[in-house]
């Protein structure tokens, strides 16, 4: 017999919280695949695997109606998230490795007690913005590209992939 979890063991495996889960299961996106005799929700490896594409997915820039209706689809290939989450980091790794470098450069010529130029602050300071502003850009341009990449899973949506709930 497989190993299973209870959905505390899952959290604490995750990071993710308790009531976070219990949503995903209330609205349909991520549902145990079973539940012991006294009702508790208990998950399998299968179930990881499945939320480990959600929160791809989320970190990519898309809402959970759009993730339900990405996972849903037939076409859909878990290694496209992964490999377009691989090419952000590769991408945010060589900005933080030349924002590191210029650092390392001015705290050298600090240790040394060597004059710090105009020049190597307004690079740090270059370096440093252009860090955050790759940060922000990304964010802001993060939905549409992925959006493109994952390719034509959104327009085939219904218009609400669960009912909504009466208020």
């Amino acid at each position: 017999m497989s190993r299973q979890w209870k959905v505390g063991e899952l959290a604490k495996a995750t990071g993710l919280t308790i009531r976070t889960l219990h949503y995903y299961d209330q609205i349909g996106l991520f549902s145990p695949s079973g539940h012991s005799a006294s009702g508790h929700r208990l998950y399998s490896e299968k179930d990881f695997s499945r939320l480990q594409q959600i929160l791809s997915l989320k970190e990519l820039g898309l809402s959970l109606e759009e993730i339900q209706g990405v996972l849903a689809n037939e076409r859909y290939d878990p290694l496209e998230a992964v490999s377009l989450q691989i090419s952000r980091l590769r991408e945010s790794i060589r900005i933080q490795q030349k924002l590191l470098k210029q650092l390392v450069h001015v705290a050298h010529l600090m240790q040394s007690h060597a004059p710090v130029s105009v020049d190597d602050f307004t690079q740090l300071f270059d370096m440093m913005r252009k860090s955050h502003e790759r940060y922000f850009a990304e964010k802001q341009s993060n939905m549409e590209r992925h959006l493109e990449l994952l390719g034509d899973f959104l327009a085939e949506l219904p218009e609400s992939p669960h009912p909504k709930e009466d208020s």
